[in-house]
């Protein structure tokens, strides 16, 4: 009676490991396939990042110029006044604005805030890889765009960043750092159930968590 109480036991113990081993496996290539690409991008980008003194680049400058028609003129010169008084200096570019500053040099402006002064209105266009402005005279009319771009390396640095990157990127770095979790947390729990066999599993954790405190705490200054 007691070998055969043993062996249901030693059985039931068996199938409840398997299933966990199972399920953590699954869990562990989906939330890696999730994150596979992330992963890669966030690696490349952490050695550009680390290098980034090293790694020349080379802003290209695009200024352009345009004048700004009188009627669109006067309606922007007539906003003003309320546009102080209520919204503190700042607000959007109004419709029509928007419209002509799309056709003029394509360029988007919708949800973005404007600083009004007496004499012109300035927007800043921040982005990543890069950097542009919008300044229109209130007076004159005369509008100019000016965009910097510092290439493709800078680009990915700001995305690795978050810099300038808007609303749904930051959702994607939030979704993107839960599925590397997911993948480390799953990962430790199959090296547990792995480590019976395995005798250098948890000196070889240790090592991944020694060095870094160790170089954090003796060699970064």
């Amino acid at each position: 009676m007691s070998a055969s109480v043993t062996t249901t036991t030693a059985a039931t113990s068996s199938r409840r490991r398997s299933y966990w081993l199972k399920t953590l496996h699954e869990w562990h290539w989906v939330s890696s396939a999730l994150c596979l690409v992330g992963m890669l991008l966030f690696s490349i980008t952490g050695i550009t990042l680390n290098h980034a003194s090293q790694i020349e680049a080379r802003p290209a400058v695009t200024h352009k110029a345009a004048s700004v028609d009188p009627a669109l003129r006067g309606q922007l010169a007539g906003l003003f006044p309320n546009i102080v008084k209520t919204a503190k200096g700042k607000a959007e570019l109004p419709a029509e604005l928007q419209r002509w500053v799309q056709a003029q040099w394509g360029v988007a402006t919708a949800g973005k805030e404007a600083e009004w002064s007496q004499d012109e209105i300035y927007l800043s266009l921040p982005r990543p890889g890069g950097d542009a402005w919008l300044r229109i005279g209130l007076e004159d009319g005369e509008a100019e765009y000016e965009l910097t771009d510092r290439g493709w390396i800078s680009y990915l640095n700001d995305l690795h960043k978050g810099r300038n990157t808007g609303a749904a990127w930051s959702w994607f770095i939030d979704i993107f750092a839960a599925a590397a979790l997911l993948f480390s947390v799953t990962g430790l729990l199959i090296l547990k159930m792995h480590a019976g066999n395995r005798p250098f599993t948890w000196p070889m954790v240790a090592m991944g968590l020694l060095v870094p405190f160790l170089l954090a705490l003796l060699l970064v200054h």
